[in-house]
């Protein structure tokens, strides 16, 4: 199990950039599938972008393609999960949440994973 623990949301105007983080605890000593996801108020739940264990392997959802980063940086004792967001909309407001799920293999970690440990969220508001 792994706790997380999201930080570095707050408010921009639109083209401006944000790095969020999240760190990661507990047993990291596995190979986990990474991600972040948003929730914008009434819309349902939506990956961003998901790499494994810090791999190449990553995958980025259509509407931030091209503009959000993902990255993993890792000690001895803690992981911790990046996304840097730049040319941010109005439409990327959202809350938004890392999440890890432990996979075998490269081709288990998408965004459609079914991951079961989730950080509380970080709030992004982007204002035109």
């Amino acid at each position: 199990q792994v706790h997380l623990v999201e930080s570095g949301g707050g408010s921009v105007q639109t083209g401006g950039s944000l790095r969020l983080s999240c760190v990661v605890s507990g047993d990291i000593y596995r190979s986990y599938c990474m991600a972040w996801f948003r929730e914008a108020p009434g819309k349902e739940r939506e990956g961003v972008a998901a790499q494994y264990a810090g791999s190449s392997s990553i995958y980025y959802s259509d509407s931030v393609k091209g503009r959000f980063t993902i990255s993993q940086d890792s000690t001895e004792n803690t992981l911790t999960l990046y996304l840097d967001m730049h040319s941010l909309k109005t439409e990327d407001t959202g809350l938004y949440y890392c999440a890890a799920q432990p996979t075998s293999t490269s081709l288990d970690c998408r965004l459609d994973t079914p991951y079961r440990s989730w950080g509380q969220g970080t709030q992004v508001t982007v204002s035109a």
